[in-house]
């Protein structure tokens, strides 16, 4: 299956980043092909582990995702993204 989702990656300090806004999900990395590594491999860890306990399917939905045939494809797209100040 082929899970198709979006990967955001921020800088935080010395540390990168890599969030899935789908999922929730995120890891760090001292460099942002490091932290995209460990996202990915969290990822396959927890579809595994939902696999085998059976919530897989359920949980997808909950997060908006449709399987259709071997995809796993979700119709949430980022659209924009800004850096505002706001008053407080």
């Amino acid at each position: 299956m082929r899970l198709h989702l979006t990967i955001e990656i921020l800088k935080k300090g010395k540390w990168y980043l890599a969030r899935t806004p789908e999922l929730d999900f995120i890891s760090q990395g001292r460099t942002q092909e490091e932290a995209k590594k460990n996202l990915l491999e969290v990822i396959k860890i927890q579809i595994k582990e939902m696999k085998k306990m059976g919530t897989l399917k359920e949980y997808l939905q909950e997060c908006g995702f449709e399987i259709k045939d071997d995809n796993i494809i979700t119709n949430t797209e980022m659209v924009g993204f800004e850096r505002s100040a706001v008053t407080v």
